[in-house]
């Protein structure tokens, strides 16, 4: 694995900022209220040629009344436990407070280079804003602004410097984004998939807000699992911090091959969940309808089928997706999404021989014809897979505009039967045939007129 660097720090003193900047991204949500950050976020940063993955940690508090100060501090002593270097972040602004005090002390016990940087340092001249901080016995201590950047290539330069050159083998990952209504148990599934308590769990809707990966390898095939915020109505959605958090719910589904769409069993399925279920269905990845708490519900032999018949219902678009009951709670059934993960996938990233497709598609003509368009029969020519990722096909035709949706339905249903792609959402484009271009007869008869008057005159 690469190395990892963990940054760490009481709350509100720019370590989000200093984690998007060397990873280049947004990954980290950015706000001046305290206690943004909650769960560990990992991101791919490189410096100097030197890869390594960069950890960004909810801040150390001393608040008596926040909720998540002690599993925010669990996270913080996980992400320090698994670093083989650490930043720890001080607010050169507010100055030396007695929790950054707490926390020197607590790393002075660590095994592994510390990296001591004081924050909000905007240019040589505020410089002398860090002199409380040498009282903390540090012998080298970094000026930084990492909004602006300044002071981050020293930084850097150092922290690289305490690793073996190091190049990681491409590997081939599967993405999965867990997404659903909030407080579904997105976060406790992750953590019994993971083996771990990587992810903050509570009652309270709206614990997790970023979206937050974790890296697995199960029989051989390595998995990036993305807990995301819950997504709410956008009427109910108000506060900044929320809308934020949705919005990285979202964006994860544009960068995950399968979505795990979890529904809570006891609460039943409601709008919101064929909702988020739309949402992956427009982005084009796999999907898989996970049925949490199913422990809660009160069973018999039946339940199951009459649930899965329901959410076939309520979310027609997605009735290639499998369906799973589990809980998250107690393990049951659990394991068995890795399955249809591979099952998924393995029909998401296939490509099928033009041949074989033409050969469905003149079986479906002879057995169902087009209809007819102003008088004239609907031609399809040829057709071919344009990508993967999800399986898209493209068919020319002499109209593409008159297919009726009910008879594109038809035609990706044949090519689920004939290419075996039960599991996967599959994309058809009707094209008009490329050199040609379909004339109506009206168009024809002037353009015979307009012949006639050249060659009278």
């Amino acid at each position: 694995m690469k190395p990892m660097v963990a940054v760490v720090g009481r709350p509100n003193v720019g370590k989000s900022t200093l984690f998007n900047q060397v990873t280049r991204s947004r990954d980290a949500l950015v706000d001046d209220f305290p206690g943004v950050t909650r769960d560990r976020i990992c991101g791919d940063a490189l410096w100097n040629d030197i890869p390594f993955t960069l950890v960004d940690t909810g801040g150390f508090s001393g608040q008596l009344d926040d909720t998540f100060a002690d599993s925010i501090r669990h996270q913080v002593f996980e992400a320090l436990s698994a670093a083989d270097a650490i930043i720890m972040l001080m607010d050169g602004r507010q100055g030396l407070s007695p929790y950054d005090r707490d926390i020197v002390d607590t790393l002075r016990d660590q095994a592994k280079p510390v990296f001591f940087a004081v924050n909000k340092i905007d240019g040589p001249e505020q410089e002398d804003r860090m002199a409380d901080f040498f009282t903390l016995g540090i012998d080298k201590l970094y000026p930084l602004s990492a909004e602006h950047r300044f002071g981050l290539n020293d930084l850097l330069d150092d922290v690289v410097a305490t690793f073996r050159r190091h190049t990681e083998p491409e590997r081939d990952e599967i993405k999965l984004a867990v997404v659903g209504r909030p407080n579904v148990g997105k976060s406790s599934l992750l953590n019994r998939l993971v083996g771990a308590e990587r992810h903050l769990v509570s009652a309270i809707p709206g614990t997790t807000r970023d979206a937050v990966d974790s890296l697995i390898k199960r029989d051989g095939r390595h998995y990036r699992l993305i807990d995301t915020a819950g997504i709410r109505r956008k009427g109910r959605v108000t506060h900044k911090l929320e809308k934020f958090s949705v919005l990285k719910a979202l964006r994860s589904l544009d960068r995950c091959d399968v979505a795990l769409i979890v529904i809570d069993a006891a609460e039943g399925i409601t709008d919101q969940d064929v909702s988020v279920a739309g949402y992956a269905h427009e982005r084009g990845c796999g999907c898989i309808f996970l049925i949490n708490k199913w422990d809660l519900v009160a069973k018999d032999q039946h339940s199951a089928r009459r649930f899965t018949d329901a959410l076939r219902t309520a979310a027609k678009f997605l009735n290639f997706a499998p369906v799973l009951t589990l809980s998250a709670l107690t393990g049951q059934r659990v394991q068995r999404i890795f399955k249809l993960v591979d099952n998924v996938y393995a029909q998401y990233v296939t490509r099928v021989n033009t041949g074989r497709i033409n050969r469905i598609l003149e079986q479906a003509l002879a057995d169902n014809e087009p209809s007819l368009h102003r008088g004239r029969r609907i031609k399809f020519f040829y057709a071919t897979q344009a990508a993967k990722r999800p399986p898209t096909f493209i068919m020319f035709v002499n109209y593409p505009e008159a297919v009726h949706f009910s008879y594109q339905r038809f035609l990706i249903n044949r090519l689920r039967e004939g290419t075996g792609l039960h599991d996967t959402p599959i994309r058809l484009v009707l094209r008009p045939r490329s050199g040609r271009k379909e004339i109506s007869p009206r168009a024809k008869r002037r353009a015979r007129k307009g012949r006639k008057r050249k060659r009278s005159r």
